[in-house]
């Protein structure tokens, strides 16, 4: 499953990723954070959409993302 970075907010256009608080081969439940972004200098968690494995990330931290950009990989 991918994982998109969301629209938290009506003029939001991209996110700056702040860290990843989970690493590639870890197990994720639906829900639990994985990320931390900034958007217009609020910090945001990015949360799993699906329980799984983390397989891959797409994004370093302080790399911006567009919304609806794949950031990472569930599976």
């Amino acid at each position: 499953m991918r994982v998109i970075l969301p629209k938290w907010g009506v003029s939001m256009q991209d996110a700056v990723l702040v860290c990843w608080l989970k690493e590639v081969g870890a197990q994720v439940v639906e829900g639990e954070p994985l990320a931390r972004f900034e958007t217009d200098k609020v910090e945001v968690e990015l949360e799993a959409p699906a329980s799984g494995v983390l397989t891959r990330v797409f994004v370093s931290e302080d790399d911006t993302a567009e919304v609806g950009a794949v950031v990472a990989e569930i599976r």
